[in-house]
C-alpha cells in the first residue's frame, strides 16, 4: 500500500511549541497553493494509493472552496478508487459545517482535530487560539455532519498541566466517541518560543513520565489499544496512513516541505510557500538514495514503534535476504540481553517500560 500526503501550510498562528513548517497569515495565497499543488500531482501521472492524508498547517483553513478544488484536482491527477482511508486535519477554530460536509463528500471519511488540551488555561499558554468549549463544539459538529472515524491530538506536559486535568480531556474525549487519540509527549524543539522562553510551569521529565503512564493506563482500561508509542485506538480505528509509513511503506508528499519515499529514494519539497507556488515542479531540495542496509535499519527501527506488531526478522529476511539481516539481528538481540526489547519467537518489540525512553534504542537498531 502507498500512501498520498498533501502538505497545507497555513496556519492562523504559531503555536509556541510547533517546530513543523507553517505559515501565519498569507490566507489571500491559498487559491494559487491549491492550484499549485494541483500541478505537481500531474507530475506524477496518474499513480494510485491507498490513503490519503491531508495535514498541515491547518488545512481547515483552506476553507469549502478551495478543499473541493484540491481534491477534485487530486482525482484528476490519481486513481483514488482504491483509497482504504482518507484523513484531513483540522483545528477547532476553523472548521465549519460546509468544509466539513465538502470534504464528506469528496471522499474525505476520517478527520483529525487539533484538540491538545480541553484546559483553557493550558491552551492559552501553549498559544493555541481555540477554547475547550470551541473543541468540544468542532467535536460534536464532526459527529453531525457523518464522521464515524474521528482522531484527537492531546499533548501531555504542557505548562501547568496536572493529572486532574490531563484526566479530564481524556474522559471527555473518550465520552464522546472518539476512536483514535494521538497522546504526544510535549518537547522542546529548536527555534521555537518555547525554547527562547521556557515556560516557568513545565512539568519536569519524571512528572511527564507518569502523566504519560496514567494516561495510557486511563486509555487501556477503556479499550484503547496502545499500537504505537504516541498512538491509541479503539480495535480496526488505527490510523492506515500512519501504519503504512512505520511499516516503511512507499509514500508521495505534494505541497511546501513536503516529503516522499519512492522505490529506496528519499527526497523533500523546499520550505518556502511562494517557492513553491512559483514552481512546484522544481521545489524538490533533497533527494537521497538508501543502500539495503540503511533502507533494512531505518524500517526495523520504524516498525519497533508499533507495540503489538514489533519487527519480525523472517519477514525482513525474506525481503533484505538473511546475509544482510544477520547484522540487525546482532544489535536486536544485544537490546534484548539489556531488557529493552522482548524477544518472541523472531519478532522483537520494545519492553513496555522503554516506551517513554525507546529514542536510545530505536538508534541503536538504526546504526
Amino acid at each position: 500500500m502507498r500512501g498520498l500526503y498533501i502538505h497545507i501550510p497555513f496556519c492562523a498562528a504559531k503555536c509556541l511549541y510547533c517546530d513543523f513548517y507553517s505559515v501565519p497569515g498569507k490566507l489571500d495565497l491559498r487559491e494559487k497553493y491549491t492550484e499549485a499543488v494541483i500541478r505537481e500531482a500531474r507530475a506524477y501521472s496518474r499513480q494510485s494509493f491507498g490513503t490519503l492524508y491531508i495535514g498541515g498547517g491547518t488545512p481547515s483553513l483552506l476553507g469549502p472552496q478551495n478543499l473541493g478544488e484540491l481534491l477534485a484536482g487530486l482525482y484528476d491527477a490519481f486513481d483514488l478508487s482504491g483509497l482504504k482511508e482518507a484523513t484531513i486535519e483540522a483545528n477547532p477554530e476553523s472548521v465549519t459545517g460546509e468544509f466539513l460536509y465538502i470534504a464528506q463528500d469528496s471522499g474525505i471519511n476520517r478527520i483529525s482535530l487539533g484538540v491538545q488540551s480541553l484546559n483553557d488555561d493550558e491552551l492559552s499558554k501553549a498559544g493555541r487560539i481555540h477554547s475547550a468549549k470551541k473543541a468540544i463544539d468542532a467535536l460534536t459538529l464532526a459527529q453531525e455532519c457523518g464522521f464515524a472515524n474521528i482522531s484527537a491530538d492531546v499533548i501531555v506536559g504542557l505548562p501547568g498541566q496536572t493529572w486532574h486535568s490531563l484526566e479530564h480531556t481524556l474522559r471527555t474525549l473518550t465520552g464522546m466517541q472518539v476512536s483514535h487519540l494521538s497522546v504526544y509527549c510535549l518537547s522542546i524543539e529548536g527555534g521555537t518560543a518555547y525554547a527562547a522562553c521556557p515556560p516557568a510551569d513545565l512539568p519536569g521529565e519524571d512528572e511527564q513520565v507518569e502523566l504519560f503512564e496514567r494516561a495510557r493506563t486511563y486509555l487501556q482500561q477503556r479499550g484503547f489499544a496502545h499500537y504505537e508509542i504516541s498512538n491509541f485506538a479503539l480495535p480496526g480505528k488505527e490510523c492506515a496512513h500512519n501504519l503504512n509509513y512505520w511499516r516503511g511503506g512507499e509514500y508521495i508528499g505534494l505541497g511546501a516541505a513536503a516529503a516522499s519515499h519512492v522505490k529506496g529514494s528519499r527526497y523533500k519539497n523546499a520550505a518556502t510557500l511562494e517557492g513553491y507556488i512559483a514552481d512546484p515542479a522544481g521545489a524538490r531540495i533533497e533527494q537521497e538514495w538508501l543502500k539495503p542496509e540503511g533502507k533494512l535499519a531505518e524500517e526495523a527501527m520504524l516498525r519497533l514503534r508499533l507495540l503489538q506488531e514489533g519487527v519480525d526478522t523472517n519477514n525482513i529476511a525474506a525481503e533484505y535476504g538473511c546475509e544482510k539481516v544477520a547484522g540487525l539481528i546482532e544489535r536486536l538481540d544485544g537490546q534484548v540481553a539489556l531488557k529493552l526489547l522482548v524477544k518472541q519467537g523472531t519478532r522483537y518489540l520494545l519492553h513496555p517500560s522503554c516506551v517513554m525512553t525507546s529514542n536510545r534504542v530505536l538508534a541503536e537498531v538504526l546504526a
